[in-house]
């Protein structure tokens, strides 16, 4: 049997608010049902999928150094607010040196100017925008392709 791809998924802040807020750019279901149907589709996937959120940059740091003692292979990340502003997680992600996925619900680029620039962009593996909560299953099937073809 092969050996599961370990992901950690980390969801920034007002995602727990997924759902209710601002459901014309978020969609209408909740965090929580997100992640049960994510957990799904991962095993499926041969993908063993942890789950953080937090509206705090310092838990969501402490989670990504973390990382590499729970042998994580892969992050998959929606910094949220947190791409724009967030020099504290770039550093944590570049020092941790695990490859991640960036990823947004709504396309950054066609809201407001100050939303188009991302701290994590550029030391990403990709960066999935625009394509609302399937954009979660692209990035579990685009991680779950890569680690195959490594092995």
């Amino acid at each position: 049997m092969k050996k599961k791809i370990n992901v950690l998924l980390i969801n920034g802040p007002n995602l727990n608010l997924l759902g209710t807020r601002e459901p014309n750019l978020y969609g209408y279901e909740t965090l929580t049902d997100l992640i049960k149907k994510l957990i799904k589709k991962s095993e499926k996937l041969n993908i063993s999928l942890s789950h953080t959120q937090s509206n705090a940059e310092h838990k969501l740091i402490e989670t990504i150094h973390s990382a590499q003692k729970n042998n994580i292979n892969y992050i998959i990340i929606n910094p949220a607010a947190f791409t724009h502003t967030s020099i504290a997680i770039r550093d944590a992600l570049i020092a941790v040196s695990i490859p991640f996925i960036e990823i947004h619900i709504s396309n950054i680029y066609s809201r407001e100017n100050f939303r188009s620039h991302s701290w994590f962009s550029d030391i990403s593996q990709g960066v999935i925008t625009g394509l609302g909560l399937e954009g979660y299953y692209w990035a579990l099937k685009t991680i779950s392709k890569r680690c195959s073809i490594k092995k």
